[in-house]
């Protein structure tokens, strides 16, 4: 018989990598983990920005990074003002940096919508690539007259019911992002 298991196990992957890259979008409010795509030179090695320094959101505006080594403050505020994509700019007092968030304009909440909109057609190619793999497996067991028609069909069933699901999940999680962004 077919088993569907691994490929829900590959659909609850490609659900929690968009609940990941979700987190990654920022609201009006400062968040310890929008700094998480940051990569720090130091020491010669390339490092998570987690792993060199202790990252704390103190107020609503503000992100507090404290380098565990004062030495890496200059590579740490680089870093960080290189990421275009953030666009913040940090500033340091020699022991901490201080990375103000400022708010978000209308325009730049609609932008952050569309970005996150592209976020859930990514992971809903993602559930389609599953799909197929899955059906192709099944399709190929039949060929080699391991499954009935039928089967194939019931099969094709339950890939149904798991997409939709998984669109569903998708889709909440959307419109609950989508809420928090345009939340003034």
């Amino acid at each position: 018989m077919f088993d569907t298991d691994t490929y829900e196990l590959k659909m609850t992957g490609a659900l929690e990598h968009f609940e990941e890259e979700l987190k990654k979008v920022r609201t009006g409010r400062a968040h310890p983990s929008m700094l998480d795509s940051i990569t720090v030179e130091v020491y010669g090695t390339k490092l998570p920005l987690n792993q060199a320094a202790n990252v704390t959101a103190p107020e609503p505006q503000l992100l507090q990074i404290t380098p565990f080594d004062p030495g890496n403050i200059q590579s740490i505020a680089a870093a960080i003002r290189n990421d275009q994509s953030l666009g913040f700019n940090p500033s340091d007092d020699g022991r901490l940096i201080r990375v103000p968030v400022p708010p978000l304009t209308e325009e730049r909440r609609k932008l952050l919508v569309k970005q996150t909109g592209e976020k859930v057609e990514e992971a809903r190619i993602a559930l389609r690539n599953i799909r197929q793999d899955g059906l192709k497996d099944a399709k190929r067991k039949k060929d080699a007259k391991e499954l009935s028609e039928d089967d194939v069909k019931a099969i094709e069933k339950e890939f149904d019911k798991l997409m939709s699901d998984y669109q569903e999940k998708i889709d909440i999680a959307f419109r609950a992002k989508e809420k928090d962004i345009l939340t003034i």
